[in-house]
């Protein structure tokens, strides 16, 4: 990290996983330490080979700024990867309030007695990550490819087993939850031909009730019927 009055600038490299016809990028962090308006214009070495968003900017006061620097695809891979290419970040106060169109080049030219601040980074170029080798290496303890693949079959032997019990227990537990349900449904049965009994017991006494009341009125007829003959029968004596 590179901290002037002005910008704190992060990192100090710039840092591209290289890859052979591929465009890679990586970031920078401009912070503005100070309480004044800062302009920035990031230069390099190599203006063709790095594309630079935004290239020049404002940071406000105690704020910060990302830039992002992209590098184009490259056809041919430099000698161990080693690359010369530098960027140069430039800062210098402007006035306050100001904006993007109020920023020029002799801002941050020296000749006219500007106060400018300047970092140097230096370009990184990493090598892309290997694949994984198709055959297995001895470890730093010892462990040889054979005894890496029977360890492999316990393993899987093991799991084998372990999914044979649990098919197991699940075909049990299926079983039970079957006899359990054939004894719901044969009390669900016998509920339901308990009831049809009820039922019928019902209907049964609903029509013994109404045969009763019928015998009743035919009874108090006669017997009303009788008073009135013999209430006739005194009368006329």
């Amino acid at each position: 990290m590179s901290s002037g009055e002005l910008l704190t600038v992060q990192p100090t490299e710039l840092k591209f996983p290289f890859e052979l016809k591929k465009q890679s990028s990586c970031s920078l962090q401009l912070f503005n330490n100070s309480d004044h308006y800062v302009a920035f214009k990031v230069k390099t070495t190599s203006p063709k080979k790095y594309c630079v968003r935004p290239n020049t900017g404002i940071v406000l006061p105690k704020s910060s700024c990302d830039v992002t620097v992209t590098m184009q695809a490259q056809r041919e891979a430099p000698l161990d990867l080693q690359c010369k290419d530098k960027f140069l970040v430039q800062s210098v106060i402007t006035p306050y309030g100001a904006e993007m169109k109020d920023i020029s080049q002799d801002m941050f030219n020296k000749d006219n007695e500007n106060v400018v601040e300047e970092y140097k980074l230096r370009v990184v170029y990493v090598p892309p990550p290997q694949p994984p080798s198709p055959v297995p290496e001895e470890s730093e303890e010892g462990t040889s490819p054979r005894s890496s693949l029977l360890q492999n079959g316990k393993q899987n032997i093991g799991l084998f087993e372990s999914g044979h019990r649990d098919v197991g227990e699940l075909k049990a537990k299926l079983t039970e939850a079957r006899v359990m349900l054939s004894k719901i449904t044969e009390e669900r049965n016998t509920i339901v031909q308990q009831a049809q009994q009820l039922q019928q017991e019902l209907t049964s006494v609903k029509q013994a009730t109404k045969n009763t009341k019928a015998g009743f009125s035919v009874l108090y007829c006669f017997i009303v019927g009788l008073l009135g003959i013999l209430v006739g029968y005194l009368v006329r004596k």
